[in-house]
């Protein structure tokens, strides 16, 4: 199967402290990569990188053909293919970043129409057929401030979809929920693998990762120390420091 995201040499400092080390991973198409580790690990920033919210230092990130590379070595080629990837890649987010002074509809529309040239109708069908997908096609009218957390994050969902991405990136999307709603933003994330979506998945919710993922990634303090299937990962971790990891969060 042809690799959609191809990660090479990759580095990230903030300042003095070194986020990332020399980071290599490839991502099939369709497939759902699961990224675990302890905070602070560089998960979120590694996914951060693919679409370009942060700089790399060194390194390489090409998604599906398009290659972004440090700004200083090749900011032409960088802010060139950043647009094209941002229309390709959608994103997740911890917190749901909705539009509060727009309606459930509007905050799905807005993006096809502004990015992707869509006329109203367009946008206005396919953002009706992704909200009834999420159960919440009946709240088109609501503003954020009236739904649930839950609801909100499935809008947010609907809401990168509606770009058609091919590939989308889920920084922690059930961590600022309250528990009862986290089930209902996951079984969203599960259909979406079921239908074949390119998932790159940051979470700390084990079972969710160990039923979905076709590959799990654990990350270090900035080092990819051990990738493999679901099984290899939970069941038979090779690495001292995943065995220790998961102990921890595996005993909650």
């Amino acid at each position: 199967m042809a690799n959609i995201i191809e990660m090479t040499g990759l580095n990230k400092a903030f300042d003095a402290f070194q986020v990332l080390h020399d980071v290599n991973l490839s991502i099939a198409k369709g497939e759902v990569v699961v990224i675990i580790g302890a905070s602070g690990s560089g998960k979120s920033t590694l996914i951060r990188c693919i679409n370009g919210l942060e700089q790399l230092d060194s390194g390489a990130i090409e998604v599906d053909g398009l290659t972004l590379l440090p700004a200083a070595k090749g900011r032409r080629q960088a802010s060139g293919a950043l647009q094209d990837i941002r229309r390709e890649v959608g994103m997740v987010f911890q917190q749901f970043n909705l539009f509060p002074h727009k309606t459930v509809l509007e905050n799905v529309t807005l993006a096809p129409i502004k990015v992707r040239k869509w006329d109203q109708a367009k946008a206005e069908t396919t953002a009706r057929r992704l909200l009834e997908r999420v159960g919440l096609v009946d709240h088109i009218q609501k503003y954020p401030s009236q739904l649930s957390g839950g609801q909100q994050q499935r809008v947010a969902i609907a809401r990168s979809l509606a770009m058609e991405p091919r590939v989308m990136l889920f920084d922690e999307p059930t961590s600022a929920l309250d528990p009862e709603m986290v089930g209902e933003v996951l079984e969203v994330m599960r259909g979406l693998a079921r239908e074949g979506m390119t998932m790159v998945i940051v979470t700390h919710e084990m079972g969710f990762a160990r039923e979905v993922a076709d590959r799990v990634v654990y990350i270090d303090q900035g080092r990819i120390l051990e990738v493999g299937t679901a099984a290899e990962i939970f069941d038979a971790p090779r690495e001292e420091r995943t065995k220790l990891f998961l102990s921890r969060v595996l005993k909650h």
